[in-house]
């Protein structure tokens, strides 16, 4: 055996001399074997030397590792540190206290923040993975693929924590386009965020980044609430799929009485519509439907109620041109413009237009003193209660009969009405007049 083979293999760790490369829990293979000569390579017999050096390493940089181990370059991103070469930057070349010559554990932190700036990864809410460190579950250390050094495609590599998404996914009949068609990273930030979710932004600000046309609605003079409070558009819709159109979280009706089943929204309180609907007889027909935006835009308008069209908020209104749009865009449209009709409405005494006389007057009367909006045991959602007015709720005590029908209302003396015989009353009135 050579005095340099010796040397190698006998007497490098020692105490007097290489000790440092000893007391490790993972050797490096050459270290482990004593096979020192396979990277270092001795210049000088005369060994130790007081000054100088009499060993070098039998190649330069990524070359010396490249004698083992499989060359990096064969895809499309490299690791810096791996493209230029700096192998032991990250890697400890005699052996490191853990797995693979690190100077780390399962925890990468230290390690990846010697380049990577750590606050982009500490903020209030953490990945699951960058929380503990484990940076390669998401990233290959040394080269790949993809941008970013991804194992794999963003979506895939969410989903293999993400295992809950699989079968809903599957199943869902709607999906949302970003999780269809995009990157899950275009909404959640991989790493750390300020925001709960690891959203970039909060809701609904983060979703008029694509949503364009909701701005125009959060700037109006009346916005739903959902919308303003915590939670934002996620109050009402799932962010990711659903069986529901539009991405609701449930049907319709039932996702708004989820908020208006209560006796407490709002101050003043609104109305408990799921009391109203409770039991009832007649629906009215988007109520039938389960759409309730139909009426109401489930963002924001300057209507009140937030109603899709024109509809008065005080009692008493005469009708006038799209005064009361909303009712006449789904109900005969022509209902109050003629003071007699035998087509437009089937509420006269006999030509006589019924509904003109409520309400194309100076008084006029709005719907809702007569219908209610929702549901009702009376038919044509009569309100068979009573208008609320004031104190006292107005009783209508309509009746109707094959032909017509007759009132006697708190708000004036009992009528009755005929299409076809028009009643006749004391002043003289017809149903021609």
């Amino acid at each position: 055996m050579s005095h340099g083979a010796y040397a190698a293999d006998v007497s490098c760790r020692t105490a007097e001399c290489h000790s440092r490369v000893g007391g490790t829990e993972n050797f490096h293979e050459p270290v482990k074997d004593g096979d020192c000569q396979a990277c270092h390579k001795q210049t000088n017999p005369a060994h130790p030397l007081k000054e100088g050096k009499s060993f070098v390493l039998t190649a330069k940089d990524e070359a010396l590792c490249y004698q083992c181990h499989d060359r990096f370059g064969k895809k499309k991103v490299m690791h810096p540190p791996v493209k230029d070469g700096e192998c032991a930057y990250c890697h400890k070349p005699h052996g490191g206290a853990k797995r693979f010559l690190l100077g780390v554990g399962s925890n990468q932190s230290e390690l990846c923040f010697g380049c990577h700036e750590s606050a982009a990864f500490t903020q209030k809410y953490q990945h699951g993975p960058v929380a503990v460190g484990t940076c390669t579950k998401c990233h290959a250390p040394h080269e790949a693929n993809r941008k970013g050094l991804l194992n794999g495609p963003v979506w895939e590599t969410c989903l293999k924590c993400h295992v809950d998404f699989v079968k809903p996914l599957k199943e869902a009949a709607f999906i949302h386009s970003p999780v269809k068609n995009g990157p899950c990273t275009a909404c959640h930030n991989p790493h750390s965020s300020p925001n709960a979710k690891l959203l970039y932004k909060k809701s609904p600000d983060l979703c008029l980044g694509c949503h364009k046309t909701m701005e125009k609605k959060l700037k109006a003079k009346l916005v739903h609430k959902p919308l303003t409070q915590e939670g934002g558009c996620t109050s009402c819709h799932s962010v990711h799929f659903s069986k529901k159109a539009k991405l609701l979280s449930s049907d319709g009706v039932g996702l708004c009485l989820g908020c208006h089943g209560r006796d407490n929204l709002g101050k003043p309180p609104l109305k408990n519509i799921k009391k109203e609907l409770a039991g009832k007889k007649y629906l009215h027909g988007p109520i039938a439907k389960g759409q309730c935006q139909a009426c109401h835009d489930p963002h924001g308008n300057d209507r009140f109620r937030l109603l899709r069209g024109n509809y008065p908020s005080d009692l008493y209104t005469p009708y006038t041109e799209n005064t009361y749009e909303l009712c006449l865009s789904c109900h005969e449209k022509n209902m109050l413009r003629f003071k007699e009709t035998t087509l437009y409405t089937k509420f006269r005494n006999g030509k006589r237009n019924l509904h003109y006389v409520h309400v194309v007057s100076e008084k006029g009367r709005t719907c809702r003193i007569c219908h209610e909006p929702h549901a009702s045991n009376g038919e044509k959602l009569i309100n068979v209660n009573g208008y609320k007015f004031g104190d006292w709720d107005i009783p209508l005590n309509l009746k109707f009969t094959s032909t017509g029908g007759s009132c006697a209302p708190g708000c004036h003396r009992p009528f009755s009405y005929d299409r076809e015989k028009p009643e006749v009353y004391g002043n003289g009135i017809t149903g021609s007049e």
